[in-house]
């Protein structure tokens, strides 16, 4: 369990403030996560990692000479905001170009691929890229749906190691594509991890068993087996590994052997000790192999295995040298580094907008109801924290509850400051939704801060919007999520909720009914379908590798989604009966 923490919810910051200072001579912060100490040098590429943190030494770990230029660090388990991974690519980038790359989970593809198209706007060359080693995830054939985990490590310093060597964007982006495409792993656990202040795992495995298939945010394993010897698990892991591989005839192999957190070093030099005579009487010749702990899960008790098959540049890159703060191999070369940067945080002062003067009398007065049922939102939730979490720990990672939290109180306060400041309802639900975007991180808040600046943008910050602006202005939010999720009802996520909300509010609202009366009934019609969820299986997203084990549990965004719908009509009810007093 993590026992050392002051306030769980600011356990990442804390983290960065110690982790920075102990290590200010290869790393200085930046808004959302780190940077190297030294300037990208002219005409290097430069590279940004990053995800949710609970990984150390990936990601920030790992950001210096001969590895990445960067890493935006999210909170535990939760991708960082699309704000961040910009953030962090700016402070990175010199004058070549930008990669920023991480595991394939929804938040980090949603809001790293808004990072790049926010970069190239501003005339910055950027590309994305995932990483899909995970074979326990997705079948053969299906490969791009897979997870990233400690794969990540090997496509990382490859690509890292391309842009040190001066390849340009195009060649970087082609050597994290042939790592990844070479690169496959397998991982187990024997016990689950605990978010710092909660008093329970986020998954248990039943006595003498382990879970096969973990994932690396708390996910339980995709199927529970009897506990083996080190000996069966070095056999468990090989054969599972190169059984999915026939993409290449080279025999020399770069392996790592990961230990997730709570796995002691002795055990894994146990493992290691078959899993490296497998190989060997396989015919392959181990290229400075790893053993320990490089992709962790917090405290998680467990390891993996990764293999990626080497060709001549690949093996160039997998040993050339490194200097970061939790890694280093061979002697990177310091003399041509940029120059150290002299304040690494320093942000352009962003454009000041004068709301008042955007918005009429009704459209201030809408602002401050909006900003009343926002902080009824962050209430209700914070109460909600652990049954949210509850929920998505049976099949995700447990963070939904802890996300909605973070979320909804960074739009609070942004939406209080705003309505403050004389912002309309637009507005208001505009800076609520940045916030939430910012600060929730993974695929929840992205799609929430979408959500909010759709509907705000319907809503504009003048006039009373009436029912069939505001039916519009939902609708707008439910487009937006289906743009930017890649999800469809059916696919147990929170648009199984929100899309029959959609449909009766408008119905209610064609019939000539009060659009505060028609939210009241629509939100009874998501509660329901919320429920209803429980039937199915996902086909997107973290559970969806753990399919047969969410069914009889409904999805945890659509019972927030219905929760929230709820307490804003309870909200606009009251504001309601304060307007006619």
């Amino acid at each position: 369990m993590t026992k050392l923490f002051n306030d769980p919810a600011r356990f990442t910051e804390d983290m960065l403030v110690g982790f920075l200072d102990a290590n200010a001579r290869y790393v200085a912060g930046v808004p959302g996560g780190v940077v190297r100490a030294h300037r990208t040098r002219p005409g290097k590429v430069a590279v940004v990692i990053g995800g949710g943190s609970g990984h150390y030494p990936a990601f920030c770990g790992t950001v210096g000479v001969g590895f990445a230029d960067g890493a935006v660090v999210g909170n535990i388990f939760t991708s960082p905001s699309a704000e961040e991974a910009a953030s962090v690519a700016r402070a990175a980038h010199g004058d070549a170009g930008v990669l920023l790359t991480t595991g394939n989970y929804a938040g980090d593809v949603m809001n790293f691929n808004l990072a790049v198209t926010q970069l190239r706007s501003e005339g910055i060359e950027a590309e994305y890229f995932a990483v899909t080693d995970d074979v326990a995830s997705a079948p053969k054939g299906d490969e791009a749906k897979r997870r990233g985990i400690a794969g990540d490590f090997t496509v990382f310093k490859c690509a890292s190691a391309a842009a040190e060597d001066g390849l340009d964007l195009a060649g970087v982006v082609r050597v994290a594509q042939a790592s990844n495409a070479a690169t496959r792993t397998l991982g187990v656990a024997f016990d689950g991890c605990t978010l710092p202040g909660a008093d329970h795992p986020l998954f248990t495995v039943p006595d003498g068993k382990m879970g096969l298939g973990l994932g690396i945010h708390g996910e339980p394993g995709v199927s529970d087996e009897d506990l083996p010897t080190a000996e069966q698990l070095a056999h468990t892991l090989v054969d599972g590994v190169l059984g999915d591989y026939s993409g290449s005839d080279s025999q020399r192999i770069a392996v790592i052997l990961n230990g997730l957190g709570r796995t002691k070093y002795e055990e894994l030099f146990v493992v290691w000790g078959t899993v490296a005579k497998l190989l060997r009487d396989r015919g392959f010749e181990l290229v400075e192999p790893e053993v320990g702990e490089l992709v962790t899960s917090l405290d998680m008790a467990g390891c993996s295995l990764t293999v990626m098959w080497l060709d001549e540049e690949l093996e160039k890159y997998w040993t050339a040298p490194a200097d970061t703060p939790a890694y280093k191999k061979g002697t990177a070369a310091a003399d041509d580094r940029g120059a150290v940067r002299t304040d690494a945080a320093a942000e352009a002062a962003a454009p000041t907008v004068d709301l008042a003067a955007l918005s009429d009398e009704d459209g201030r007065a809408g602002g401050q109801r909006v900003a009343r049922a926002i902080e009824a939102l962050a209430a209700m939730l914070a109460e909600a924290e652990d049954e949210l979490g509850r929920i998505d720990a049976v099949a995700g990672d447990g963070d939904h509850g802890r996300g909605m939290v973070k979320g909804s109180s960074a739009a609070r306060v942004a939406a209080s400051a705003a309505a403050e400041a004389g912002a309309g309802q637009g507005s208001v639900l505009a800076a609520a939704g940045k916030e939430w975007a910012a600060k929730a991180g993974g695929t929840s808040g992205v799609l929430w801060g979408a959500m909010l600046s759709a509907i705000g943008a319907r809503l504009g910050d003048t006039g009373k919007p009436d029912g069939v602006t505001v039916a519009a202005g939902v609708r707008d939010g439910y487009d937006a999520l289906i743009t930017l999720g890649g999800a469809a009802p059916g696919d147990k996520t929170m648009l199984d909720a929100l899309l029959p909300f959609v449909e009766d509010l408008e119905r209610r609202v064609a019939d000539g009914e009060a659009w505060q009366s028609a939210w009241a009934a629509a939100a009874d019609v998501a509660t329901d379908a919320a429920k209803a969820t429980a039937d199915m299986r996902p086909k997107v997203g973290r559970a969806r590798p753990l399919a047969e084990r969410s069914v009889g549990t409904p999805d945890a965004g659509a019972t927030s989604l219905a929760m929230c719908a709820h307490t804003i009509a309870e909200s606009f009810a009251l504001s309601a009966k304060g307007d006619q007093k």
